[in-house]
């Protein structure tokens, strides 16, 4: 029976991390990998982090299980800085530990299927595991235009889909560092779509992965915390690997916002079904550091300071991208109001392969670059390296 499968395409970019690996150029740049980079091109441990592990070695007293809801001690530390002051919304908001942000979609998605949601509408390019999941749960999805050509928002695009939405439908939107393009919405821009999604039948499913890499943990919260206020029911997916640097230990929560507190228990028994169906139980050592560093303020002040070190370097790079401005026939500008890991550069398929053959920079098929990959000691060489495959 299992000779019938047929196999699958290889991941397009663990492919590209072997081709990297293989060159033995010195001056080699990497922008396909999607982690933070230090100027040294290294990606550490959190100082945070190593505290709170410390403390766990040391104060950590059982292993035994949690249960499919996971650390809730966890869940609820980040609602505060997720959610704001009101982080409950009179008791409204609820959540359980998932394994990454990929955990967190795929349960949202699920459940959301289960509730009879039939169609979810997403804005393209978008991060690829998306339509992977919506997929693979078997929902259909409907794209629509995310950015325009100049490198903005289509906010026309999305207020299009939530005005004219129908029951059944949801909208799977970006909190923030909008994967791969780095395009967000304005402030104004999320006012207008929480007016909309007020009077639309589309739920909510907001997606944050990179909270705190943008402009600040408030900053860039400012539109999930616009599209709560206006909307009675929402699900919201949250990662943990990106702005604590725990990739490896699959750090996530799903959050429900239910239009009662009375509507919670239900909703979350669901969740709680699926979920066990699916890990049984999320991993919990990098919950167990991440709640840690929350519930201390000295650990947490570290952690801060890091994330704004980390946003900090990426804004110098962007702002350098920026002040290059027309490159061969690249206009680099817009990087410069982008936010987050990500952009993608307008390239074909031959000067991305250009790039790789003739200077060593080695960047996804979509044109999507890791911004975190440069640093002032490459990025001559890479503006270069565009000039000569696109001029």
């Amino acid at each position: 029976m299992l000779d019938r499968l047929q196999p699958q395409s290889p991941d397009a970019l663990l492919a590209l991390i072997k081709l990297y690996a293989a060159d033995d150029r010195s001056d080699k740049i990497d922008l396909g990998v999607g982690v933070y980079r230090t100027n040294d091109g290294d990606t550490p441990v959190f100082a945070a982090i190593k505290q709170a592990e410390q403390k766990l070695v040391e104060e950590q007293d059982s292993k035994s299980y949690l249960g499919p809801e996971g650390d809730l001690g966890f869940v609820h530390a980040l609602m505060p800085y997720i959610f704001g002051k009101d982080a409950t919304k009179g008791g409204r908001i609820e959540g359980m530990q998932t394994p990454g942000g990929t955990g967190a979609v795929r349960l949202a998605v699920a459940v959301a299927k289960q509730a009879g949601v039939r169609t979810v509408h997403m804005g393209v390019p978008s991060w690829p595991n998306h339509s992977q999941i919506l997929n693979d749960v078997d929902i259909a999805f409907t794209p629509f235009d995310h950015a325009n050509a100049d490198g903005t928002a289509n906010v026309d695009a999305v207020l299009d889909v939530i005005r004219n939405a129908q029951d059944g439908d949801a909208v799977l939107l970006h909190g923030c560092c909008h994967n791969p393009t780095g395009i967000d919405y304005s402030n104004a821009d999320w006012e207008a779509i929480a007016e909309a999604l007020a009077g639309s039948a589309a739920l909510p499913i907001l997606d944050i992965a990179y909270q705190g890499l943008g402009h600040g943990m408030d900053e860039d919260a400012y539109g999930i915390r616009k599209v709560l206020d206006a909307v009675p029911e929402a699900l919201i997916a949250y990662s943990c690997d990106k702005n604590f640097g725990m990739y490896r230990d699959r750090v996530g929560a799903l959050y429900v916002m239910a239009q009662t507190s009375d509507q919670l228990p239900p909703i979350l028994s669901n969740l709680n079904a699926l979920a066990r169906a699916s890990w049984s139980m999320p991993p919990d050592h990098g919950a167990a550091a991440v709640r840690l560093i929350l519930r201390d303020s000295d650990m947490t002040q570290v952690w801060l300071d890091e994330l704004e070190t980390m946003r900090n370097r990426m804004r110098e790079v962007r702002d350098a991208l920026a002040k290059a401005g027309d490159v061969g026939s690249l206009d680099l500008r817009p990087l410069g109001q982008q936010n987050g890991l990500f952009s993608v550069l307008p390239l074909s398929k031959d000067q991305i392969q250009a790039l790789r053959g003739d200077h060593g920079i080695y960047m996804a098929g979509s044109g999507r670059i890791n911004i975190a990959g440069l640093h002032m000691g490459n990025i001559e060489k890479f503006i270069g390296a565009l000039e000569a495959v696109t001029g």
